[in-house]
């Protein structure tokens, strides 16, 4: 039996449904681009490398967004206060008027924010042309035959594909990695790897000529390309020093009245203590040119590894791989992969330098084992905080009480010593 509210009680649900839409609290905080059309959407597409459903946003006019999050650290909580946007009264008319209800600020425990980034559709694609696929790749089949061919595919992705739209820039992306055929007016696609690889090389150059941020840049490539110091013995700092000191005293003899000569001898020298190693440079031996080389590789070769791990399946990768490594390779990465291993032993002769030189030193630290040491110290850090932040006020009070002389509690609830009968 069906029943409706009356009349009266209608009034008291509208409230009750106001007020719990005002005591809502924000979970997620989008940040979506600017200018996209009436049918752009949030769906749940698979994601290129993994195959897991995750959220993205599409627009037909500009294509397909995922969510990158931006977050403070764990140690630095923060939160996010949305107050709504109170209109100003422009006219006089406008300032007499009643003014509107306002609406509650709502309160965000996590400063998370998902800002939108655009990403390439071919990703997407190459899950449905690659060998990997259940589909014949070794034919030529029209792209709807390709997707009519995948009976998994989820509802949100098969709407993706299938946007009147959004179909000539996902044409145009599965040109960019296949092989094409052209029966009549209908083009037939065969995956190609080799045509996936340039199109990946061309992306990744494109992020090598405006370079990758600071952080990246840091970590990946000047850090990574960085000359080790070399320990040089004071032995034979010392013999240079006294073979430069005897040429210059030798031309002072045969210029004595030049007064320049005179302040460049009377220069002092930095000594350096006995048993102690001076460390230099190690000269590269490259010019300018070979150098910006290697780094413009190593740039490459780092938004390829990104592109991999990210946006690609894992058999795939390996495939690709294969590929670089191949004589037939678009780019050559012999060069680096040179100056990589001439590093990685520089680096090694460094530290058995230093430890054959100075016994009173440590070993040295690798980057894992300090970044592990720091993490720790965080992780401690942060325990101790929360654990004050967790008493109250009178246990802190009590320990700053001085204690001195003062028996402790568990002396009162002792058995006494029984007395001897005389």
């Amino acid at each position: 039996m069906k029943t409706r509210a009356t009349a009266p009680e209608q009034p008291e649900a509208q409230a009750a449904q106001t007020k719990m839409l005002v005591s809502e609290k924000p979970t997620k905080s989008f940040i979506l681009p600017s200018s996209t059309s009436d049918n752009a959407r949030l769906l749940t597409l698979p994601n290129p490398q993994s195959g897991e459903l995750a959220r993205y946003f599409f627009c037909p006019d500009r294509g397909i967004f995922e969510f990158t999050v931006i977050a403070p650290p764990a140690q630095n909580a923060r939160s996010i206060l949305f107050t709504p946007q109170t209109p100003q009264s422009t006219t006089e008319a406008d300032a007499t008027e009643k003014p509107a209800p306002s609406t509650k600020a709502t309160l965000a425990k996590k400063a998370e924010l998902l800002v939108a980034t655009p990403i390439d559709a071919i990703f997407f694609l190459v899950p449905l042309l690659s060998p990997s696929s259940k589909s014949g790749h070794s034919l030529f089949q029209p792209l709807d035959d390709i997707i009519d061919s995948q009976d998994d595919l989820p509802t949100h992705f098969r709407h993706v594909l299938y946007d009147e739209t959004f179909r000539p820039t996902l044409l145009a992306r599965a040109e960019a990695m296949s092989e094409i055929v052209e029966a009549g007016e209908e083009k037939l696609f065969r995956f190609d790897e080799t045509k996936l690889v340039r199109e990946l090389i061309a992306k990744a150059e494109r992020m090598a000529e405006q370079e990758l941020p600071v952080s990246l840049e840091e970590r990946f490539i000047r850090q990574a390309l960085a000359t080790p110091l070399m320990s040089v013995k004071r032995e034979d700092v010392m013999t240079s020093q006294e073979s430069n000191d005897g040429e210059s005293s030798s031309k002072a003899d045969e210029r004595q009245d030049s007064p320049s000569t005179m302040a460049t001898t009377a220069t002092p020298s930095v000594s350096t203590p006995a048993g102690e190693s001076t460390p230099v440079s190690q000269p590269s031996g490259e010019d300018s040119d070979s150098s910006d080389h290697i780094t413009r590789l190593l740039r490459i070769s780092t938004a390829l590894s990104f592109m991999k791990e990210s946006y690609l399946p894992e058999t795939l990768c390996a495939r690709l791989d294969e590929i670089f490594a191949s004589p037939e390779s678009p780019i050559d990465f012999k060069p680096l992969k040179d100056r990589l291993k001439h590093l990685a032993d520089l680096r090694a002769e460094a530290v058995a330098s230093r430890a054959m030189t100075d016994f009173s030193r440590k070993r040295s630290l690798d980057d894992e084992e300090v970044e592990a040491r720091a993490e720790k110290k965080r992780r401690k850090e942060e325990e101790e905080k929360n654990k004050k932040a967790a008493e109250s006020r009178g246990v802190r009070d009590l320990k700053k009480v001085n204690t001195t002389g003062m028996k402790k509690m568990s002396d009162f609830f002792t058995r006494s010593a029984t007395k001897k009968k005389s």
